[in-house]
């Protein structure tokens, strides 16, 4: 088996604590050590680690297995956004650093965008036997969040 390209395990688990992408890592390896990386690897060091995720899973706001057509609709992307909020605040309540915090500009587009759900009264739900997957539709009595959520969970919550 070959060695690892790891130079420093302690400054590359810093670069996690403090949030820098994968990108960020390649490009640091090649400019400072000379040393091509790739995105799956620095994944696997995370996974062999037990670090967390780097892509927040929405399992609760995005409980549906999405098909790759729709996975960047307006819906998924906004419900995406308020599942990383909720992970930041949470982190901030926690007084931890958040590990990937929402930009100003995502949190005015969200704040917008759930201010209309509200004072329309609809929430988001998800067909994907359709052309547009994402559909906005009438709040009813039993959708307590920003969904209609399915009688049951399609995602796929086991992948890694």
């Amino acid at each position: 088996m070959a060695g690892s390209k790891i130079r420093n395990e302690s400054e590359v688990l810093g670069w996690f604590r403090d949030g820098w992408t994968y990108t960020e890592m390649q490009t640091y390896y090649r400019e400072v050590y000379n040393e091509e990386t790739s995105i799956p690897m620095w994944a696997a060091f995370r996974r062999r680690r037990g670090l967390d995720r780097r892509n927040l899973r929405a399992d609760d706001l995005i409980p549906w297995k999405v098909k790759p057509e729709h996975r960047h609709k307006y819906p998924a992307i906004m419900l995406r956004a308020e599942a990383r909020l909720r992970a930041e605040n949470d982190a901030l309540s926690r007084g931890d650093t958040p590990a990937r915090p929402v930009s100003d500009r995502d949190k005015q587009r969200l704040a917008s965008w759930k201010r209309d759900l509200t004072e329309d009264g609809l929430v988001v739900h998800y067909d994907p036997d359709t052309s547009d997957g994402f559909f906005l539709v009438p709040r009813e009595e039993q959708d307590s969040d920003l969904i209609r959520a399915p009688k049951e969970k399609t995602g796929n919550q086991a992948r890694d």
